[in-house]
């Protein structure tokens, strides 16, 4: 069975209840219509805000009670306030508001996972010959210090391992262990430390086990979990490797976060939101 016929039935054996905050774009209509009928999850409206969000909303960070009441007037930090209060299982937006926005509601609201301090995102990456990848970040953080680029890694693992069922980390880099020098290949040495994944590894050695033995990677070749040194990087990575090798990208998918969050491209199409939608919310109860 394939990681997407999996996460299909998942979401429809736990029929999870997602908020979406765009609802007026008619995309994001025509995907709930389609998530509802195909028994995929369970569309709840967007709630007016109320006492008990409020309270959500200070509990995870303090302020000004003036100064909640108005963000709370956001529809993204009303859909985040769901989720954090269990009202919503997960929040899926993007479609209309720019990834930022999406990500501050969750920091805000729903808040980080538990040793984690940067929100990422992956792409799940579908091969012709079965073959399944997470991209990591291709989509949110530009240019990540070590520790971030330490953060996306153990996040992108998680997900891995909810979505594959396994694990492999290679962080990658134009320089294979010690072979190269440069402010890219140190960083990415010093993420490889504090993980204790592999890396920094070139692309032919994180994914093939001969070109890893004779580069001195041993442990190398075996790779499922891709972690860039930057967004120029992975974004241009993933958007080749479907152009060119006819793969299959979906997401990007946040992670980090203590609930599950969907962003959405403002250029997705309505099998996109269901897919995502879905992937979302497999990762969440296969993790």
């Amino acid at each position: 069975m394939s990681v997407l016929d999996r996460a299909f039935d998942i979401a429809r054996s736990t029929k999870a209840r997602v908020v979406l905050p765009e609802g007026d774009d008619p995309r994001i209509a025509a995907a709930g219509r389609r998530l509802a009928q195909e028994g995929l999850a369970q569309p709840v409206p967007l709630a007016p805000a109320s006492g008990r969000y409020l309270e959500t909303l200070l509990a995870q960070r303090p302020m000004r009670e003036t100064v909640a009441i108005r963000l709370l007037q956001r529809p993204l930090m009303r859909a985040a306030a769901m989720v954090a209060s269990g009202d919503a299982e997960l929040m899926v937006a993007g479609a209309v508001a720019p990834t930022k926005r999406v990500i501050e509601a969750a920091s805000i609201v729903i808040g980080l996972a538990e040793g984690i301090k940067t929100p990422s995102s992956f792409f799940l990456m579908v091969l012709p010959d079965g073959r399944n990848l997470i991209f990591a970040d291709c989509a949110v953080n530009v240019d990540p210090d070590a520790t971030q680029l330490a953060d996306i890694a153990r996040a992108s693992k998680g997900s891995a391992q909810a979505l594959l069922g396994q694990s492999d980390v290679a962080f990658l880099s134009y320089s294979t262990g010690a072979s190269g020098v440069g402010a890219s290949v140190e960083k990415v040495k010093e993420a490889a430390k504090a993980t204790g994944f592999l890396g920094p590894l070139q692309g032919d050695a994180a994914l093939n086990e001969a070109v890893a033995r004779q580069k001195g990677a041993g442990a190398g070749g075996h790779a499922n979990v891709l972690i860039f040194p930057n967004l120029d990087a992975g974004n241009i990575a993933y958007k080749l490797m479907v152009e060119l090798a006819g793969a299959r990208a979906y997401g990007p998918i946040l992670q980090g976060f203590q609930r599950p969050v969907c962003d959405l491209s403002r250029g997705a199409t309505v099998d996109d939101i269901v897919v995502s939608t879905v992937l979302a919310i497999a990762g969440d109860r296969m993790a």
